[in-house]
């Protein structure tokens, strides 16, 4: 689901970053006035928890691979707005620093995901554990359909911004320019994998870290965040559960093959991955040359440790280990100064 520079048309990005913009300042504005600092280091344990997340792929039908993405969860517990922040910022991290999802496209990638998805999970997790008691089994099948229902949606909305590229955009003999699947493809592509193996791994996750939550530590998914100043402290077990997921990355790099919709340039021209790209959707042939809008803005941004793979680092899985470790450090260090910011600014505080 993380779309590349490329795929999308910038007149496509403009709108999606325009659509996220306000959620991401209406998200500050409430998390700041209502909290005061208070619940970024909960921001910071799930912006960090999603980033993992996402580092273990999976395989999916047709060769190719996705994620959970810890959407649903974060939204149950951060509510909406703190989610999205929290989604926000791990898929800004994964695009800046290791080319995963593009710069262009981090607006419609953090709509899809961190905005939609959050919403999507937090309304689903209301409506169905609406007049549920504390401890009824109701709550943890709407925290598995949250989770479900949440990367679905982001999965759809990814596929319809790929699938209307071809028809608003493509040359004067009808080659498209960006992405080159229509619609028709696009949808089932992207939604087989996500309507079973990624929904139902998000849906598994979502449900078993909220019964854990709410045995362990039930504060956590008993208030609402943004509604409340007495917040709890993040406890230290929970810390410690990142530290072992985080040391179990590497393990996702045992699934291979390409994200659909995310192949490089060279990709077309490898007859290889163009079989593999046809068998993937539904096997319609790519087209026969890199669609050219897509060759222009795919080198539009050279990430520092693309694809989780320092190039100094000559085993795969103890790079991708270190690139995970940089990524949370990097999570942990912007909230922090954001922290530092959200103090130093509050109403009474010292300069």
């Amino acid at each position: 689901m993380h779309i590349p520079d490329g795929y999308l048309s910038p007149s496509t990005c403009a709108v999606m970053y325009a659509a996220s913009a306000p959620c991401w300042w209406t998200a500050l504005r409430r998390t700041r006035r209502k909290l005061f600092g208070r619940t970024l280091p909960l921001l910071s344990l799930f912006a960090a928890f999603s980033f993992v997340t996402m580092m273990f792929n999976l395989p999916l039908p047709g060769g190719t691979t996705g994620h959970a993405v810890g959407v649903g969860i974060a939204a149950i517990v951060l509510g909406p707005w703190g989610s999205l922040l929290a989604i926000s910022l791990a898929l800004t991290i994964q695009a800046l620093f290791f080319g995963d999802g593009g710069i262009t496209t981090l607006g419609a990638n953090c709509f899809n995901m961190a905005i939609a998805g959050s919403f999507a999970a937090w309304g689903i997790y209301q409506v169905v554990s609406l007049g549920a008691t504390a401890e009824s089994r109701r709550r943890v099948v709407a925290a598995a359909l949250a989770g479900y229902g949440a990367i679905n949606v982001s999965a759809l909305l990814a596929a319809i911004e790929f699938g209307i590229q071809p028809m608003l955009f493509h040359d004067a003999t009808g080659a498209p320019l960006y992405a080159p699947y229509p619609l028709r493809i696009a949808i089932p592509a992207m939604m087989a994998g996500h309507l079973t193996i990624a929904g139902v791994a998000e849906a598994v996750m979502s449900a078993g870290l909220f019964s854990y939550l709410r045995r362990n530590e039930p504060a956590l998914v008993g208030i609402s965040p943004l509604a409340s100043l007495a917040l709890p402290q993040v406890p230290r077990r929970l810390w410690g559960a990142l530290a072992v997921v985080l040391l179990l990355t590497p393990l996702g790099i045992l699934a291979s093959g390409a994200a659909w919709g995310e192949w490089a340039p060279r990709d077309f021209a490898n007859s290889a991955a163009r079989a593999q790209i046809a068998v993937a959707s539904r096997a319609a042939a790519p087209p026969a040359a890199v669609p050219s809008g897509l060759a222009r803005l795919a080198n539009v941004w050279t990430a520092p440790l693309p694809d989780y793979a320092p190039h100094f680092v000559k085993s795969a899985g103890f790079g991708y280990l270190l690139s995970a470790m940089f990524g949370v450090g990097l999570i942990l260090g912007v909230v922090w100064i954001g922290q530092r910011m959200t103090h130093s600014s509050k109403p009474g505080s010292e300069p």
